[in-house]
């Protein structure tokens, strides 16, 4: 197997599995991710998940050496993208946990999370440039998103390595930590996520995701419904508990 799946509590851990290829994603590796976040979706016990690559490497991307082979990866405009999940849209939080390389549909994997908590050896980059090879799995449209236009032509023009430090002074991180800590971390941080009530935190971050393409005013119209059911759902025991004395003088208590 290709792709490692574990629980830790309610969070899972989705691991790229291929360290001799630097953790490259094939067609087989591609469709393994895909079945493994249709089960943390599908999984009620699962709140969030990790996604991390073995071997202290996150991802080189498409494993090229399988171009042209039955194992290439899958080109075609709909359905599960060439590296996998990354056409995938899930009700919970994926954080991704980044050490080493997260380079050319790499890079993608890692933007397609919600989160990255990358440790200090963490590598940003578009490392195809020097192949001729695209960014097809949403790369050129998640990173502009993310670290805005001028960073991101900035990365996907020259193909350069960005370290962890620039990766966090420019958003593209949002956690740096020590060397060989990102899993760990990325599952406290997924952990903590936990224990916010769920459909206000899912809610709230599908609103985010809803208003790209929006004008204002449709926008917080999406937004409304949305909060709409929050406040149906989570709003009034949350009122009940700060009524009986949680989370005052600025405690922040999730619980």
């Amino acid at each position: 197997m290709t792709v490692r799946v574990e629980r830790r509590d309610s969070v899972a851990l989705v691991g790229i599995d291929r360290p001799d290829r630097r953790n490259a994603v094939d067609r087989p590796t591609a469709d393994a991710l895909v079945a493994a976040f249709h089960d943390v979706e599908n999984d009620d016990a699962v709140t969030a998940a990790v996604l991390y690559g073995t071997g202290g490497t996150f991802c080189a991307g498409a494993d090229l050496r399988a171009v042209g082979t039955p194992d290439g990866n899958r080109a075609e405009p709909d359905g599960d993208g060439p590296m996998g999940p990354t056409r995938m849209r899930l009700s919970k939080p994926v954080i991704a946990a980044v050490s080493g390389h997260a380079v050319a549909g790499g890079l993608e994997l890692a933007l397609w999370a919600d989160l990255r908590v990358a440790d200090e050896t963490a590598v940003f980059g578009v490392f195809c440039r020097r192949w001729g090879v695209p960014l097809i799995d949403g790369g050129t449209v998640r990173l502009p998103r993310l670290i805005g236009q001028s960073r991101a032509l900035d990365m996907i023009l020259t193909g350069r390595p960005v370290d962890a430090a620039e990766a966090l002074a420019m958003g593209l991180a949002n956690r740096v930590v020590p060397a060989g800590t990102a899993v760990d971390a990325a599952v406290e941080l997924a952990a903590s996520l936990a224990r916010f009530p769920q459909t206000c935190l899912r809610e709230d971050r599908a609103s985010v995701l809803d208003q790209w393409g929006l004008d204002e005013p449709d926008a917080l119209a999406v937004e409304w419904r949305h909060g709409m059911t929050s406040l149906a759902a989570d709003a009034v025991d949350g009122a009940a508990r700060f009524a009986a004395g949680a989370g005052r003088h600025g405690a922040f208590d999730a619980g």
